[in-house]
């Protein structure tokens, strides 16, 4: 259907999201396998937890606030050299970990990952909207969910090598080969040229017909609408992420056997990461046909109910693997219905970079994760924290549907008639 308004010889755009999404489950378990590193590292060096969760928080900070520049050279440049680079990267990172003999040197670990994830995840998802301007919300899903999902994975074999050989050996390792393969793959990866994709008039949401530069979107309210949104949602998500692992453990439910052999923790961890993973291309999909701002009044209205229950009723070991599930599903979709949203209302010319801008508010959001671990201290228990995430995600939905939705309408049908084109 749609895709007869391609070329004659179109390009098979499934295998390029295809290796989009590969690249995406490579670098998956830098940030959501990282919570199986942080009881090691504090056993083995001594390192107060907290401090190590900075290593986290300038990982996320450096995985987003780089990412215009990145994106702005895959815009220019094309893809394959970014991606490339990011693979470099990203072994690096973990290379150093595995080295670490110091905080500073774990921080300095971070730092190059955090750029090498940048450099992959923000190309991904831009080519990814730039290839399926008919399907957005369930390609940029579809990508975005190898980044939430990827780590599962990795999970039990993580687990296994830190158990026989120790956390750093697993640093080296799924860094060295995860790396290697993200490579290789980027030299397969391309834009889509003129008349290679469908009309936008394919799509069923409403969508700019003109492409704002990054200049214009940062001039945009509506940007700093659905940036404020992201800060809120993407900080409670964060927190469970790199949290979760000390949660179970303090209700006393993480080593409890529940399944098959399996710990909750495991379990946990494994249900979370496929959830999370599943989110982004449902909730995207969902959103391709009612709509960007309802299909986030309906995710984060979940995300809220879930943050509460596992704050007040998730110390038993099913309920902890429900509730946090819960979590995961209705969080993971913000890096699909954001992306799609962003690049609906300000055109796919210069997509890459202006999501990147966007794609920064989950760097400022991580500046929060290590905040959490104070709160608990200080009150005693996270139920403190996990009802301040349950009502970010409340608010949010407020804001997706009284204040985003209509300003994105009129920005659209009314401004954009007036705005300069591309």
């Amino acid at each position: 259907m749609a895709e007869k308004s391609m070329g004659a010889s179109p390009p098979n755009r499934w295998l390029q999201l295809i290796m989009l999404i590969g690249c995406m489950v490579l670098i998956a378990n830098l940030q959501y396998g990282w919570t199986l590193f942080v009881r090691p590292m504090n056993q083995a060096h001594g390192w107060a937890i907290a401090d190590i969760q900075i290593a986290f928080s300038i990982f996320v900070a450096l995985e987003t606030w780089l990412t215009p520049v990145e994106g702005w050279l895959a815009d220019k440049i094309g893809p394959k050299l970014v991606v490339a680079f990011g693979g470099i990267l990203v072994a690096i990172g973990w290379i150093i970990n595995s080295q670490a003999d110091s905080l500073m040197m774990l921080y300095f670990g971070a730092v190059i990952s955090g750029i090498g994830a940048g450099s992959v995840y923000a190309t991904a998802v831009g080519n990814s909207v730039k290839w399926f301007p008919d399907r957005r919300g369930l390609a940029v899903g579809l990508t975005a969910a190898g980044f939430g999902a990827g780590a599962a994975l990795t999970v039990i074999p993580i687990q296994a090598v830190i158990a026989a050989d120790g956390y750093a050996a697993a640093f080296f390792w799924f860094g060295l080969v995860q790396g290697a393969i993200v490579f290789i793959l980027a030299w397969f990866i391309r834009a889509p040229e003129p008349g290679q994709v469908p009309s936008a008039k394919a799509a069923q949401v409403i969508q700019s017909t003109q492409s704002y530069s990054p200049g214009q979107v940062l001039a945009a309210p509506v940007f700093w609408i659905l940036y404020v949104m992201f800060v809120m949602v993407s900080a409670s998500g964060l927190m469970a992420t790199a949290q979760i692992a000390l949660i179970a453990r303090d209700y006393h439910v993480a080593d409890s056997v529940i399944l098959l052999g399996g710990t909750t923790l495991t379990i946990a961890l494994l249900v979370d990461n496929v959830l999370n993973g599943a989110a982004r291309p449902l909730f995207g999909w969902i959103s391709d046909h009612i709509g960007r701002e309802n299909t986030m009044a309906i995710a984060f209205s979940l995300g809220g109910v879930a943050y509460w229950l596992l704050g007040s009723a998730g110390t038993s070991p099913w309920a902890f693997v429900v509730f946090a599930g819960l979590i995961f599903l209705t969080w993971g979709e913000i890096f699909s219905l954001f992306p799609s949203t962003c690049t609906d209302t300000f055109g796919p010319k210069f997509a890459t970079t202006n999501l990147s801008l966007l794609y920064t508010a989950k760097g400022a959001s991580a500046l929060l994760v290590p905040v959490a671990n104070l709160v608990t201290v200080a009150t005693g228990s996270w139920h403190a924290v996990l009802l301040v995430t349950a009502i970010m995600n409340f608010i949010v939905v407020v804001l997706a549907l009284f204040v985003l939705k209509p300003l994105r309408s009129r920005w659209i049908t009314l401004l954009a008639q007036h705005a300069p084109a591309e």
